[in-house]
């Protein structure tokens, strides 16, 4: 009786029998392919090193090594494919190379080629395949016509050696790099979200103030047209414009506080919360214990993570109460909304949940929500707490 080769969660193959299914199949090939793929590396490798050392002592030679070490994460990617494919082992990318010469120069760009750990790992990993596929491609071949009933234990053993050699040397060579890939991942995101906030911003003032702003430019232009000859209707103009300027007045101050409230500089979390909880359309309990500032991006995050998690209590939830909670734990800052409304809010659902996750995630912070059917919702949010260390300027009322 056959099972079906679905591959586990934990990466692991079913175990071996002696009838032949995929997996067998799939394991036997790998083992075949083992020695042309080790001859290439093996050839490349030894290319490579011997020609690198070679000039080295003119003027080519360390750039040609700098350039293979390059080539040489091209077959460690083939390898990773390989063994995904064939053997059922997911193994993470390493970080990528600084594309270009960058900021630093041909030497900077030299001296990252030269120590880049995948690179060498990647030569050692060739460099070892081509006695390693001898002995495979040679015991394969004969248990297919001499030990066939046993080729699938066969198989499955040295296999597991291709795994482990696999892991231990086409992985990422530490924690720390696969920090920097998390990190440049995280990167992106910042740069689409700002980038997005600047178009949003751009689009309010253009359809907002600019708008209103041009149309009492025109209405004062007309008033002074027909001051001398009709002024009661210029005076009705007038004031028509100044209920223009206080309208616009007021956009600028809602966009202000979009970008950055003044309570907020000027007063802390605390206020600004209680603040934006008095706009809720249900009655909002807030409660910060902090005994100071974190610094001026944490408490903006912190806050306009509150603000739409507070605008979709109003949307969406419908809540007859909510509650939120700051504190510090640590070196973390922690943030906790909490509304009895119907539930079944997810992250994918369109309320912007992601979009919070995600700009949390990109200065290492963690966003939970726990939202079952029928309520109740709890949103909690992690932020790393930095001390504030510039001195905030004091806002100043105009006069």
């Amino acid at each position: 009786m056959t099972m079906s080769p679905s591959l586990p969660d934990n990466d692991r193959p079913p175990p071996a029998r002696f009838a032949f299914d995929r997996w067998t199949w799939k394991e036997i090939a790998h083992l075949l392919a083992n020695l042309p793929m080790g001859i290439a590396g093996f050839v490349y490798t030894v290319f490579l090193i011997g020609v690198g050392a070679g000039l080295s002592i003119t003027v080519v030679g360390l750039p040609l090594l700098a350039l293979g070490l390059q080539g040489a994460r091209g077959f460690g990617r083939a390898e990773r494919l390989r063994a995904r494919a064939l053997l059922g082992v997911r193994i993470e990318e390493p970080s990528p190379m600084p594309r270009g010469l960058g900021n630093g120069g041909f030497f900077t760009w030299l001296w990252s080629g030269l120590k880049d750990p995948v690179g060498w790992r990647t030569l050692l990993y060739s460099f070892m395949r081509l006695p390693w596929g001898v002995v495979t491609f040679a015991v394969t071949m004969v248990s297919l016509f001499v030990l066939w009933p046993v080729l699938p234990f066969i198989a499955r053993g040295l296999t597991n050696a291709d795994r482990a050699m696999a892991r231990a040397l086409l992985s990422p060579s530490d924690e720390l790099e696969r920090r920097i890939a998390e990190l440049e991942s995280d990167r992106g995101v910042v740069v689409d979200t700002a980038a997005a906030d600047l178009r949003r911003i751009e689009r309010d003032l253009h359809d907002g103030a600019q708008a209103r702003l041009v149309a009492l430019a025109m209405g004062l232009g007309l008033a002074k047209e027909k001051l001398t000859d009709d002024p009661e209707a210029a005076a009705r103009m007038v004031e028509e414009a100044h209920g223009e300027v206080k309208v616009a007045l007021q956009e600028l101050r809602d966009l202000a506080r979009g970008i950055h409230p003044a309570v907020l500089t000027d007063r802390g979390l605390d206020a600004a919360l209680s603040a934006i909880a008095s706009r809720c359309t249900v009655p909002v309990t807030v409660s910060v214990q902090l005994s100071g500032r974190p610094a001026e991006a944490i408490e903006g995050i912190a806050y306009f993570t509150v603000s739409e998690l507070l605008q979709n209590v109003s949307k969406h939830s419908r809540a007859r109460s909510a509650s939120v909670d700051v504190w510090r734990s640590g070196d973390r800052l922690l943030l906790r909304v909490q509304d009895d409304g119907t539930g079944g809010a997810r992250l994918d659902g369109g309320t912007g949940m992601s979009g919070l996750a995600e700009r949390l995630g990109a200065v290492d912070g963690l966003f939970v929500l726990d939202s079952p059917e029928g309520g109740p919702t709890t949103v909690t949010a992690e932020l790393p707490w930095r001390d504030r260390t510039a001195t905030t300027a004091k806002h100043v009322e105009p006069a």
